[in-house]
């Protein structure tokens, strides 16, 4: 008989590879009936506060060629006492958007009841928010409600900056048999100081379209900006990035917004962004510009293999410090030390064109993986020496 830990050990190998398994199979139509539209454009407001305020958000937007009218009707709030939403009766007010425009609608959900609203009241397409992606309990309460149903799914990232949850949450829907599913990068939180509500990390949403190469990324700018004067400016960042499309807060009168005033625009603002993006090519069949790019390409590869070269060599001086450490019974940390280089190489840095945030990001790394080096050191046991 089997022993039980045994048992236990081969039915996690088990979903392990079925995962893995999965991770390799898994194939996602686009969210649109016409596949490799691009940009994909989403537009509404943050909150549907009345039917006046969401049938004027619609009429403004029928024309600029919205692929879906977005609305919260449910809204997560950090506290409790601000508006969290219309509920149940701003379906009805989604509806007549549909009737009356021809535009598709689409809103958040967060539970099962939501999906089973929803659908009812014949919403085209949902999407799970960044509060809820964070939760692989409630992303699997969603997931179940949904079997069966054959609905496009778009999933904002999780608040915190985590590839793994978010592509959980991707898994967990596609399990349930959804295949027309998109995700939002719509930023993640960050305590500190930044120019930005929700810190963009745009190396996330890069990894998870490289981990599914088939995945439509639409952008959230509005929640990555937090206020009006950037929207374009990431806008285009997500353009320049080849991501599929735009979620952009749109409202009649931003300033009167119950939630998110500060990063909703009018719709002729909004028309005004949609068409001053540039809107690069992903790719091209110009043999000049192939051999150039190929070119280039190369050079970079050399730079990094001399890079790779210098930081072996740093990490043997590194752990030439942590042997001399050892024997003096020293601290591997030193934060004096740590702090000079820091202040050092970012003063350096910005004079060949570095940005500080790169210089800290890069360093960070750097000096963990020394301390990683010496922390080896330290913690090797010395044969004894023979007689």
């Amino acid at each position: 008989m089997e022993h039980p830990v045994h048992e236990c050990v081969g039915r996690l190998r088990s979903k392990n590879f079925k995962a893995k398994k999965l991770l390799k199979i898994m194939e996602f139509k686009s969210i649109l009936d016409q596949p490799h539209k691009r940009p994909i454009i989403i537009a509404g407001p943050c909150s549907a506060e009345s039917e006046e305020q969401v049938l004027a958000t619609a009429h403004g937007l029928k024309d600029m060629n919205v692929d879906y009218f977005r609305a919260g009707i449910w809204k997560p709030r950090t506290r409790p006492g601000n508006f969290e939403g219309s509920g149940r009766p701003g379906l009805k007010w989604l509806k007549r958007v549909k009737e009356e425009t021809g535009l598709k609608v689409t809103t958040e959900v967060a539970n099962a009841n939501h999906v089973f609203e929803a659908i009812k009241h014949g919403i085209d397409a949902l999407w799970i928010g960044a509060r809820t992606s964070v939760n692989p309990f409630a992303v699997q309460e969603i997931a179940d409600a949904l079997a069966g149903v054959d609905i496009p799914v778009m999933i904002k990232n999780p608040i915190n900056p985590d590839l793994s949850l978010w592509m959980g949450a991707i898994e967990r829907i596609y399990k349930a048999g959804i295949e027309r599913i998109a995700v939002i990068h719509r930023g993640f939180s960050y305590h500190g100081d930044s120019k930005y509500r929700n810190i963009p990390h745009w190396q996330i949403p890069i990894e998870l379209k490289r981990k599914f190469p088939t995945i439509e990324i639409i952008c959230d700018n509005s929640h990555i900006c937090g206020e009006r004067s950037m929207l374009q400016e990431v806008a285009q960042i997500a353009m320049d990035l080849n991501f599929d499309g735009l979620m952009t807060e749109v409202h009649p009168n931003p300033d009167e917004a119950w939630s998110d005033a500060k990063q909703q625009i009018k719709p002729d603002t909004f028309n005004d962004l949609v068409n001053n993006l540039v809107y690069r090519d992903p790719s091209t069949d110009d043999v000049e510009f192939l051999e150039t790019i190929e070119q280039l390409r190369n050079q970079i590869d050399d730079v990094d293999n001399e890079l790779l070269n210098l930081l072996s060599k740093r990490m043997k001086l590194a752990e030439s410090i942590g042997k001399y450490k050892k024997r003096n019974n020293i601290a591997i940390l030193q934060t004096d030390r740590w702090n000079e280089i820091l202040e050092k190489t970012q003063a350096v840095g910005k004079l060949k064109g570095l940005s500080p945030e790169f210089i800290r990001t890069f360093l960070r790394a750097v000096h963990q993986e020394s301390i990683n080096h010496q922390e080896d050191i330290m913690n090797e046991v010395e044969e004894p020496k023979a007689r």
